[in-house]
Parts: structure tokens; C-alpha cells; sequence
């Protein structure tokens, strides 16, 4: 069990929750490393479609890294950069996002292009999530694969590229 967070407001796992994740731009950044795999401050500053602000990603990553949901470490290419990883405790969030996807593809007007990796997660279903989790497990924890073939990650790439031509 984690420790609280600090100026809890409740001991409300849903609370706790939103606290951790509820702004704008917290599940964002975990998306793009999870299914960008954007990993450094560039990548997340410069890739993203939403456009965050340089100022609220280098807090956002401050605060994701200190409630231990990444990791920060040395890019052994660029000393002056981190390469940004997820945790376990991230890695888990992929049924939420999940989830928040197959809800935000039915009530709002998400694109085609940008709905297919939700659609897709939520055609695959549970099995699908737990390839994808140990997908992340390989990539960001150095896990070692028993699996052959694309990786879920590889996937849902290539079907986002293919609704974009």
C-alpha cells in the first residue's frame, strides 16, 4: 500500500486518484510515453498534438517522477538529457486508459484517426491490455520478452498510421 499524498484531502481511493492525476496535462504525459514512446523532455515537448507549455512539462514530469509513476535517468547519448520510463505502477493504468478511451470515443467527437488505438484496446479486451502491460514491462523495465511478433505498442501504431493516409 502507497504512502498518502501530501494535503490529502481523503483517504477516497477515487479522490486519491484525481489528486495524482486529475489535471490537465498528468495523463497526457503518461499517454505519450506509454503509446508515443516519447521518453525524453524534447519528444514530450515536441511531438505531442496538445502542445504543452515547457514550464508545466518539466513540473509535470517533476511531479510524475516524484509519486513514482516514471522514472528519470541519464540518456547515456546526451548527458544533459533524462530518458523518461514507467513504472509498474503506470504500467498498470493501461485498463484505465482503456477505459477512458472506448468512453471518450462514444460521448465526444473524437477523430477517427485518433479514436482507432481506443478502439482497438477496447476490442482486445483484457487479454490485449496484459500483451500491452508486458509490452511496457519489456520496454520501460527491462523485463525480458517470451513473446514473438509486433508488440501491442507496434500495433496500434501501425493502425494509426494506416487511418492517417
Amino acid at each position: 500500500m502507497e504512502v498518502g499524498l501530501p494535503d490529502q484531502r481523503s483517504g477516497c481511493p477515487i479522490n486519491l486518484s484525481v489528486e495524482l492525476l486529475g489535471d490537465r496535462w498528468s495523463l497526457v504525459i503518461l499517454r505519450d510515453v506509454m503509446f508515443g514512446a516519447r521518453r525524453t523532455y524534447g519528444a514530450l515537448l515536441n511531438q505531442s498534438d496538445e502542445g504543452i507549455s515547457t514550464n508545466l512539462l518539466a513540473d509535470r514530469l517533476k511531479k510524475l517522477v516524484a509519486a513514482g509513476m516514471l522514472t528519470a535517468t541519464g540518456d547515456p547519448d546526451h548527458k544533459q538529457k533524462n530518458v523518461y520510463s514507467l513504472t509498474e505502477k503506470a504500467i498498470t493504468l493501461v485498463p484505465v486508459f482503456a477505459h477512458l478511451g472506448a468512453w471518450g470515443r462514444r460521448w465526444l467527437p473524437a477523430t477517427p484517426q485518433y479514436s482507432i488505438r481506443a478502439q482497438l484496446l477496447e476490442e482486445g479486451g483484457p487479454e490485449m491490455w496484459e500483451r500491452f502491460m508486458d509490452d511496457l514491462r519489456v520496454e520501460h523495465l527491462g523485463k525480458t520478452s517470451r513473446r514473438l511478433g509486433p508488440t501491442v505498442a507496434e500495433e496500434l501504431q501501425a493502425a494509426f498510421d494506416a487511418m492517417a493516409r
